[in-house]
């Protein structure tokens, strides 16, 4: 009975640990095929498959937050997601109303906002590594 107990203790702490790992890398992956889509799409390049792996729900993205938020990640973490947001928003308001721009300074558009996003996540990442630094010292 103990060692039942022992090795359902060993898969959970296993399933959580691999839960947390998930929760923390599946938005910067969402963020970069977002990208790489984007890219893609202006060269004529439709690659199906990162539509298929990258295209993301809103309850998705809903459940990455919460989750987020759930094992008190910082915004370090949460920021690919917040770019995932602002590209699917650009894109609906794109296909349904159209943003007057030719593709090229639409291009440029998302380079611009990859590029502040970006800086943002450099930025908290520095700033999250200094802090915790001057905690261990």
């Amino acid at each position: 009975m103990v060692k039942a107990e022992k090795s359902r203790d060993v898969k959970s702490k296993t399933l959580y640990k691999v839960e947390l790992i998930l929760i923390k890398f599946i938005p910067f992956i969402l963020a970069l095929i977002c990208f790489l889509n984007t890219v893609f799409s202006y060269f004529g390049i439709d690659l199906e498959v990162l539509a298929y792996v990258g295209g993301t729900s809103l309850l998705t993205l809903f459940f990455l937050y919460v989750s987020s938020y759930l094992f008190k990640f910082c915004t370090y973490h949460r920021l690919p997601l917040h770019y995932v947001v602002v590209n699917d928003i650009l894109n609906t308001y794109d296909y349904y109303v159209g943003i007057p721009l030719d593709d090229r300074n639409l291009l440029i558009l998302y380079l611009v906002i990859t590029f502040i996003f970006l800086m943002l996540i450099t930025y908290s990442y520095v700033k999250s590594n200094k802090d915790t630094a001057l905690v261990d010292n």
